[in-house]
C-alpha cells in the first residue's frame, strides 16, 4: 500500500475542541488528487493508555485536484476507556511534526448524474460535505446545505458561506433544522441525492425522515464516523479452520482472531481501509456488513468480511455464525 510522508505546515484552533490541520508533503513533492467525500487515513503512534499503534481516517476537506497539501479537522473527544485517543494525539501534534499516512480514499463521493444534491451535516460531520461543496461550486452543480452546530462552534462557517453564495442554512437546535429538512425533502426534483454525516441517532433522524417522504435507500447516503459510532452488536461464533469460538458483544471479529493468535492484515480498524478483508465459507449465515469500503455486489455475495467492524446475522433458528476461511 502506497504511504505518504507528510508534515504538519498549519494549525488552526479558532473553533473551540475543532483543530484543523494542514500537512504538506514532508519532500515538497506532489500529492495525489482525491476524490471529494474522500478520508485520509493517518497513523496514531502508540502511548500512554494505548498498547498499540492506531490508524485513524479523517475526511478531507481542502482542494481535492492537484493538492499542494492537505487538509483535515478533528474534533477533540475522549474516547471509551478514558485512553488517549487518535483526536488527542492530534491535537497535540505541533507544527514542523511528521505524520505518516496513506494515500487518499473515497467512500462517500458526490453522484456525478445527480439532479441535485441535498447535504444535511451535524457537528464535526461536516468535514466531509465541505470537499462536496467544493466540488459543486467548481462545476456549478446544484447544491443545498442544511448544517446543525453549536452557537459558536460552527466549523468553516467563512468558506461554507463563499462556496454557497451565503445560502447554506444553519441551525442551532435539532427542531428546527428537522421542520426544515422535512419541507425541504418534499421539494426536490426527481433525481436529488441526499448525503447527511453526523452522530448516529442524528443520521438516524434524517434517514427516517428521507424515509416517511417517499425517498429510495439508493438515494441517501451516509458517512458514519468509524467503528466507535457503531452497536455494538450480539455474540455470534466463528470458525476458522478445526477452531470454534465466540465473539462477545462489544467485541470486534478482528480483536478475537488477534487474541486467538491469527495474524489478520489490518490498518484503520473502523471499516474504511480494507486491509482486514476476509473470505468466508458457506456455513456462514448471514453477514451484517457495517464497512465503508465493499461494494453493493461484495456485501450482496455474502462470501467476505471486513474483520473490524462486520458480524454474524442469525440464521432462521437464532443461530449467527461466520466461518472464516484463511
Amino acid at each position: 500500500m502506497s504511504r505518504l510522508s507528510l508534515v504538519v505546515a498549519g494549525i488552526d484552533d479558532t473553533v473551540p475542541d475543532v483543530r484543523r490541520l494542514v500537512l504538506a508533503p514532508a519532500d515538497g513533492g506532489e500529492l495525489p488528487s482525491y476524490t471529494p467525500g474522500s478520508h485520509l487515513v493517518l497513523d496514531v503512534p502508540s502511548g500512554p493508555g494505548r498498547e498499540r499503534a492506531l490508524a485513524n481516517a479523517y475526511s478531507l476537506v481542502g482542494e481535492s485536484l492537484h493538492p499542494s497539501s492537505y487538509e483535515i479537522a478533528v474534533l477533540r473527544c475522549d474516547p471509551r476507556g478514558g485512553a488517549a485517543g487518535g483526536s488527542a494525539w492530534v491535537h497535540a501534534l505541533r507544527t514542523g511534526d511528521p505524520v505518516t499516512a496513506t494515500t487518499p480514499r473515497s467512500s462517500f463521493a458526490p453522484v456525478q448524474p445527480a439532479t441535485r444534491h441535498l447535504l444535511v451535516a451535524a457537528g464535526i460531520g461536516i468535514t466531509p460535505l465541505v470537499s462536496h461543496l467544493r466540488f459543486h461550486a467548481r462545476w456549478g452543480r446544484e447544491a443545498e446545505l442544511l448544517y446543525l452546530h453549536r452557537e459558536g462552534r460552527g466549523a468553516f462557517i467563512t468558506e461554507i458561506d463563499d462556496l454557497t453564495d451565503g445560502s447554506a442554512s444553519c441551525f442551532h437546535d435539532r427542531v428546527s433544522l428537522l421542520a426544515r429538512l422535512r419541507e425541504r425533502l418534499l421539494d426536490q426534483p426527481i433525481g436529488t441525492h441526499l448525503y447527511t454525516c453526523g452522530p448516529t441517532g442524528f443520521m438516524d433522524l434524517v434517514v427516517a425522515e428521507a424515509q416517511a417522504a417517499g425517498w429510495p435507500s439508493s438515494r441517501v447516503h451516509l458517512e458514519h464516523f468509524g467503528l466507535d459510532d457503531l452497536d455494538p452488536g450480539e455474540p455470534f461464533d466463528v470458525t476458522v479452520g478445526e477452531q470454534c469460538f465466540e465473539i462477545a458483544s462489544g467485541v470486534s471479529l478482528l480483536e478475537a482472531m488477534e487474541k486467538q493468535g491469527y495474524a489478520v492484515p489490518n490498518l484503520c480498524r473502523q471499516g474504511v481501509c480494507g486491509e482486514c478483508r476476509l473470505e468466508l465459507g458457506p456455513a456462514t449465515t448471514g453477514v451484517w456488513h457495517r464497512d465503508l469500503y465493499l461494494s453493493d455486489d461484495d456485501k450482496a455475495a455474502g462470501d467476505c468480511a471486513m474483520a473490524c467492524v462486520s458480524r454474524a446475522l442469525p440464521a432462521a433458528d437464532g443461530r449467527a455464525h461466520l466461518e472464516v476461511l484463511l
